[in-house]
């Protein structure tokens, strides 16, 4: 889930900075500071959207740099149980397949691809259901379910995250067209 967060904090804008609007290098050490980190309760801060306050500053002896306390304007996204997501297949495994839904790769193991039983082709890297022929390969466009949600670091790539493709509506685009199509003929 997409969401715009307003957050308070004080930035650290060093001397090189000061010819600068302190509004503009606010938000340049904010990006570099808060973008792509994971946090627990809120999720990937995405982008520094804009600084909206930002106060008189205060010198600390022994540096040279000015301290503002902030209010700023943050892009997050939440990866949130249950949530409906789409997205492209990046990579495949023996194990599974590998789903970019927004910033993160979540992974569909292989017991949770489709209702049928699936084998894995690894000369074409691609999966197989042995009933349907359904095909799953890399770049194709899905829709899944987050299933489960793993989060061990403040870094991005160390996160999991679970996601199934068995119940009706999710899957391949082509897998769901088709049933649409077969409910309507009947």
């Amino acid at each position: 889930m997409y969401r715009l967060l307003k957050v308070k904090d004080v930035v650290r804008i060093p001397p090189r900075m000061f010819t600068m609007d302190p509004k503009e290098a606010a938000k340049l050490v904010l990006r570099e500071t808060y973008e792509g980190i994971y946090d627990r309760d809120e999720g990937v801060v995405l982008s520094v959207i804009d600084v909206e306050e930002i106060g008189e500053g205060v010198i600390v002896p022994g540096d040279g740099a000015t301290y503002h306390e902030v209010v700023f304007t943050v892009l997050m996204w939440t990866p949130r149980h249950h949530e409906v997501v789409e997205g492209e297949v990046v990579d495949v495994a023996p194990y599974g397949a590998f789903i970019r839904i927004g910033p993160m790769d979540g992974l569909v193991h292989i017991s949770q691809l489709m209702d049928d039983y699936v084998v894995f082709d690894e000369k074409n890297r691609q999966f197989i259901g042995k009933e349907t022929k359904r095909i799953l390969k890399l770049g194709d466009p899905v829709r899944a379910r987050i299933i489960a949600v793993s989060v061990k670091s403040r870094v991005i790539r160390e996160n999991k995250i679970g996601l199934t493709m068995r119940q009706p509506g999710l899957g391949k685009f082509d897998w769901i067209e088709k049933e649409k199509r077969k409910a309507k003929e009947e």
